[in-house]
């Protein structure tokens, strides 16, 4: 099993439940949405590896959350796939040109689904991705959601864990906290930028006995970023 997250994002609970079914006998993990802003909270909780987006949704459109999403920094790598009853060729264009990966059209069978899904994640290079984050004996296990450092468990809560998991994914690049902000807490939030600077001191704090703390590095005038090397 290959563990890759997908999030549905599907109004219809009869065709979550079915996609969500096949997904996770194929080995998935599944989030599920029913609308736009659950969507947003999921993404804002944890990144998926693609997203399932239905056309019609009753909030905003799939089509305005694709377009969303891929306007999102911190988003706009993620792979999207569209699902819809709209099967004319304009359709088709209109959804990639918004920033679809891909179009399935209903009604779909199983079978083509998840080789599109396949398809497009091998084309986004996720694919066969290790899932064990690792640096100089800290390990970061995304699957398992567990660090450990030369083997000793480390304790991390919910929002240090995701903060460190973000940053080791993203080796010396610097992040605001805006940024920061926006993907732990999601952008319609009134977290303040202190909650950041508590996070961080927090998850020093944490890695100092094993003298690893050097690697959350402060970035003057600019916001943090996770490196091994000297400053």
């Amino acid at each position: 099993m290959h563990g890759k997250l997908i999030l549905v994002v599907e109004d219809e609970r009869a065709i979550r439940d079915m996609i969500a079914f096949g997904l996770k006998r194929a080995g998935y993990a599944v989030r599920e949405a029913e609308d736009s802003r659950a969507a947003r909270a999921a993404l804002a909780d944890r990144l998926p590896d693609l997203m399932l987006v239905d056309w019609m949704l009753p909030d905003m459109s799939g089509l305005e959350l694709t377009r969303a999403v891929k306007r999102d920094r911190l988003t706009r790598e993620l792979p999207i796939i569209m699902l819809t009853a709209r099967a004319e060729e304009g359709d088709k264009v209109t959804g990639l040109e918004n920033g679809a990966d891909d179009y399935v059209t209903k009604p779909f069978s199983p079978r083509e689904l998840l080789a599109r899904i396949a398809a497009v994640l091998r084309r986004a290079g996720t694919v066969g991705l290790n899932q064990v984050l690792e640096f100089e004996g800290l390990k970061l296990d995304q699957q398992g959601q567990r660090i450990t450092i030369n083997g000793d468990v480390l304790p991390l809560a919910r929002t240090e864990f995701r903060m460190l998991e973000f940053f080791m994914s993203r080796p010396e690049r610097v992040f605001s906290r805006e940024q920061l902000i926006a993907r732990l807490w999601g952008s319609d939030t009134s977290v303040e930028d202190r909650t950041i600077d508590v996070c961080i001191r927090r998850l020093r704090m944490a890695l100092e006995p094993y003298g690893l703390d050097r690697y959350i590095q402060t970035v003057r005038s600019a916001g943090y970023r996770f490196s091994n090397k000297a400053q």
